[in-house]
């Protein structure tokens, strides 16, 4: 196999080491992202999980851009009614200010991230399945170093969230260590490197109808978990063409509904377009006023509502049909990991994971830490385990895609739970309508309309000189509170980008905002 050049932005080193691993035998963008994300599954602790849900947006040469939905789902089939609002544990973490959560077997939804790497693996990928896994089940026995994401997430949650559990608290004070793990330490987990290497030798399906899900389930039927056999094995991934949104010369296919990700970033991204071309020029208190209108709109119609799809796609209706003012009128009657890839033949895959915040849980003897989406309160804004069983659950993830008109090929997206969206929004911005460069359009100070309770709106910043005195007056036209960070940090998220220029030079770019590594071979 003939090696493809290509460029690569993920979580840590670790994984664009595995990326390069299989680029160098052969793999192309598809490969090197899916190698990249098992890989930051095993080293981003506590950020994420393999047990999680994942989308994949792939953008292939002569096709439209594809999203695969492998978000978790609701899982209950075959379980008594009684378990139903159970099984959870109720945990505060000193987090960003103060956050709660619900652990436990009863906050474990049905995970579908593997699901959906091997559809992608077989559709667009040119390696083996087994080739993509051996990396990351390498550094899960070998060991690796605890990152400074990982570490200043687990001070937060490593005795109380993480240490309920006998198999989790075991893996986190390995060491010897008293509450969390510290930077640099040396993790290893022997157990999910043999899970790792299970999957990579019976493929994904072991997880959902094979050995893996039998452990899975009987450790679930023993603890009141919701999640069952059979919901394991009735998952399935779905294919979804991306929803588009053009900006300047740059066509950007996102995550479409049911996620509530893609149809916000793209209303942003559509009203910003207008904006533009209404007035020639935006500035802050553009994007901050675009993201109140959308993020209002988001809290008040689509976060409880009964059909999510139907929800997003009457937001992108009433900014196609009523623009602005009409979305304002209408408004006024939550962790994650990313990769972005790109190769020389224009091949752009964008892949964002997320485990939520942890359910706490390892399932014994396999070294699957499980996520905790039942337990995420901005997800169930209807309640815990409030869905019918087989319910895509709501997701902020937006991996996303774009062609240039020249031919140039994007893959981008970010972590950071509801920052996803408006960190996108200004990034893109930033690359599309004003010709930055990716690293610095990732670098550019950013702002965040955030909501409390009660619904009342803040405009969160990052405290620099190039953002501050923008922010200051968008406040004060627009009648929002500010609330300024004295740097740039992690709560604004992590993007990612990865670009095939029209000569096929390919390049990435990481956000210092949080542990990022590139690499372009």
């Amino acid at each position: 196999m003939s090696r493809r050049h290509v460029a690569v932005a993920g979580p840590a080193h670790e994984a664009v080491q595995s990326a390069k691993s299989v680029v160098e035998i052969g793999g192309n963008a598809v490969d090197a992202a899916v190698a990249a994300i098992c890989t930051a599954c095993v080293t981003e602790v506590g950020i994420v999980s393999p047990m999680g849900g994942a989308y994949i947006n792939i953008w292939a040469p002569g096709q439209e851009p594809l999203v695969l939905d492998g978000n978790v789902e609701m899982p209950g089939r075959g379980r008594p009614k009684e378990w139903f609002g159970a099984g959870v544990r109720d945990f505060w973490l000193d987090y960003y200010g103060g956050l709660r959560v619900y652990g436990g077997h009863g906050s474990v939804a049905v995970p579908g991230m593997f699901a959906a790497l091997d559809e992608a693996s077989k559709r667009w990928g040119r390696l083996p399945w087994r080739e993509l896994l051996q990396p990351a089940a390498d550094i899960a026995r070998q060991g690796w170093p605890l990152g400074p994401a990982c570490e200043y997430y687990l001070r937060a949650s490593a005795d109380s969230l993480f240490a309920w559990d006998p198999q989790t608290h075991e893996f986190m004070t390995q060491n010897g260590s008293q509450g969390s793990p510290k930077l640099g330490e040396m993790l290893r987990s022997p157990d999910l490197a043999k899970s790792l290497e299970a999957i990579a030798r019976d493929g994904a399906q072991t997880l959902y109808t094979g050995e893996l899900a039998h452990v899975i389930a009987a450790d679930m039927d023993a603890n009141e978990g919701l999640l069952s056999l059979a919901d394991l094995a009735a998952y399935r991934t779905a294919a979804r063409p991306a929803v588009r949104a053009r900006l300047g010369a740059w066509d950007i296919g996102v995550n479409p509904p049911p996620s509530i990700g893609g149809p916000v970033l793209s209303a942003m991204l559509r009203l910003l377009a207008h904006r533009r071309e209404t007035n020639g020029h935006s500035d802050i208190i553009d994007i901050i006023d675009i993201q109140h209108a959308v993020l209002n709109y988001r809290r008040a119609a689509i976060d409880a509502a009964e059909d999510l799809e139907t929800a997003g796609r009457e937001l992108l209706e009433a900014v196609q049909e009523l623009g602005p003012d009409g979305l304002a009128a209408i408004i006024s009657s939550p962790e994650t990991i990313h990769v972005s890839t790109v190769d020389e033949d224009g091949l752009a895959c964008s892949i964002t994971t997320s485990a939520g915040y942890g359910s706490g849980l390892t399932t014994p003897g396999t070294g699957l830490m499980m996520n905790n989406a039942m337990g995420e309160p901005e997800l169930n804004r209807r309640g815990l385990h409030a869905l019918p069983p087989g319910t895509r659950l709501a997701s902020n993830m937006t991996p996303s895609t774009a062609r240039r008109d020249d031919g140039s090929m994007l893959a981008i997206g970010s972590p950071g739970a509801d920052r996803i969206t408006t960190a996108l929004f200004q990034v893109l911005a930033g690359i599309c309508l004003d010709d930055q460069s990716l690293q610095a359009a990732i670098e550019q100070a950013r702002a965040h309309v955030a909501f409390d309770d009660e619904g009342s709106p803040r405009v969160e910043f990052e405290d620099l000189a190039s953002i501050s005195d923008g922010v200051a007056r968008a406040g004060a036209t627009l009648g929002l509170p500010t609330v300024g960070h004295e740097k740039v940090g992690m709560y604004f998220g992590g993007v990612g980008a990865a670009m095939m220029s029209a000569d096929g030079a390919v390049q990435a770019a990481g956000d210092p905002r949080r542990t990022a590594a590139t690499g372009a071979w």
